[in-house]
């Protein structure tokens, strides 16, 4: 192994903290270079653009929010009920050390189908829902994701946030309509 792979992980760390930051919207290869202490060639030797970055940084994110679901849930996706996943996926959203970064890089999604591709693949054994599913059950969990969605854009842009004891009472309510996804 290359001894110059060891940066990688602090490259991609120092990515979410500039992408976190108040200037998150402007992820460059110099800005992440500096944070991480490196120069640009030497960021450019494992990212050779800002498009490979970008990928690998939602790919970091989305996996620091997959260890969460799997840390919450207690085990993988595969062998947890679709009412399960939904609850890991709710409690993860609206908690994480690099909640405004990761919202940040998913704000960016919209405009790169390559990230919301990084995107799609972690989080789609989590989020799919069985064919056949009743439309009432079905609709109760997306309703619970989606405004578990809008929980994490809340908080993590600060645009409208939801106070602590709000913030409760809405995790209540959402857990609630997963509970409902059960069975119908």
């Amino acid at each position: 192994m290359d001894v110059r792979e060891s940066q990688r992980p602090r490259i991609l760390d120092a990515g979410l903290r500039v992408a976190g930051s108040d200037q998150g919207a402007t992820i460059t290869l110099e800005r992440v270079a500096s944070e991480a202490g490196l120069t640009k060639p030497g960021l450019m030797y494992h990212f050779p653009n800002r498009e490979a970055l970008m990928v690998a940084l939602v790919e970091h994110a989305a996996h620091q929010l997959r260890r969460r679901m799997i840390d919450l849930l207690g085990t993988s996706p595969e062998t947890a009920t679709v009412a399960d996943r939904y609850r890991a996926y709710i409690q993860a959203a609206a908690q994480g050390e690099n909640m405004r970064a990761e919202w940040a890089l998913w704000f960016q999604s919209a405009y790169w189908p390559e990230l919301q591709a990084a995107w799609t693949g972690p989080l789609e054994p989590w989020l799919s829902l069985p064919e056949g599913m009743p439309p009432g059950q079905r609709s109760r969990l997306m309703t619970a994701r989606l405004a578990a969605d809008g929980l994490w854009a809340a908080q993590a842009s600060g645009v409208l946030r939801p106070s602590a004891a709000d913030r409760s009472v809405i995790l209540a309510q959402l857990m609630e309509l997963t509970r409902g996804g059960e069975a119908e």
